[in-house]
């Protein structure tokens, strides 16, 4: 686990995480002051369209007080929190990175939602998940890190029951890339598995999965990356005076990379619904 949570910091959007608590700051808030769910969703997301695409995913899963919910690779704790403070299911979140946990765990109690969230640390493939059960596993942007999909898609059925849902936005292959276009992706993204589209459902098939509904996302997510470097270069002076230079310019370097390999027509998005069978 330490290997991976180590090697993933090269994906800069993973590293100066002290920049949560540098937002806080700057909405007036101290170290111990209580918080709620939805004043802190404006940076405690690293997906697309924050809340509204947690909102969705609910909705199309019928997300209620007596769902139990695993998320996978689950960062500051963003989407979990919003799942639970606004539907009342019990979410598990779990997050490969030990100082991201960290972090999420304390949002989480200053939030007042640690009877609903449990956050643990762990490898995905390595958990000692022993004989827990969940009605529905989420995540946003995080299993293209993944390189066993087999495996992951394995363990994911054995913690489902018959009828059991995954829900996932991820990244995918949409167009072939150069040797050099993969490398970049590899170090700048932490790239573990991304097939095309075709090869992507067909896992989910061969692992015993009904595929419910299969949205691509590319154009959405080219469009959502493009405004968001544009936004944040115009940002330069306020997201340099709350953090610091080498922050923005780590940040602005991930949202350039991202977006450029989107603009490219070779890197796609797609938001994948399905069914254990």
């Amino acid at each position: 686990m330490l290997d991976h949570a180590s090697h993933i910091k090269s994906m800069k959007l993973y590293t100066h995480i002290e920049r949560i608590h540098n937002e806080l700051a700057e909405l007036g808030k101290s170290t111990s002051d209580p918080l709620n769910a939805d004043e802190i969703s404006g940076f405690d997301q690293l997906h697309y369209h924050g809340t509204k695409a947690v909102d969705e995913a609910m909705a199309m899963m019928s997300t209620d007080q007596h769902t139990r919910v695993l998320e996978i690779g689950s960062g500051f704790g963003g989407p979990a929190r919003h799942i639970a403070s606004s539907s009342g299911a019990h979410v598990t979140a779990l997050e490969l990175q030990p100082d991201q946990n960290a972090l999420a765990a304390e949002l989480t109690e200053r939030c007042g939602l640690s009877n609903l969230v449990e956050h643990v640390c762990g490898d995905f493939l390595t958990y000692p998940w022993d004989a827990q059960q969940f009605d529905t596993i989420v995540s946003w942007l995080a299993i293209f890190h993944i390189s066993d999909r087999h495996e992951l898609l394995q363990i994911s059925s054995m913690l489902l029951p018959q009828g059991g849902l995954f829900f996932t936005e991820d990244m995918y292959c949409r167009a072939a890339m150069s040797d050099a276009e993969a490398r970049e992706l590899k170090e700048g993204m932490y790239t573990g598995y991304m097939p095309d589209l075709e090869t992507y459902k067909k896992d989910f098939v061969d692992a015993g999965f009904e595929i419910l509904r299969c949205d691509e996302m590319s154009n959405d997510w080219t469009e959502f990356t493009t405004d968001r470097l544009i936004d944040y270069r115009n940002g330069k002076e306020r997201h340099v005076r709350v953090h610091d230079e080498s922050t923005y310019l780590a940040m602005e370097e991930f949202y350039d990379l991202v977006n450029r390999h989107f603009r490219s027509g070779k890197l796609g998005g797609v938001r994948l619904m399905a069914r254990k069978i």
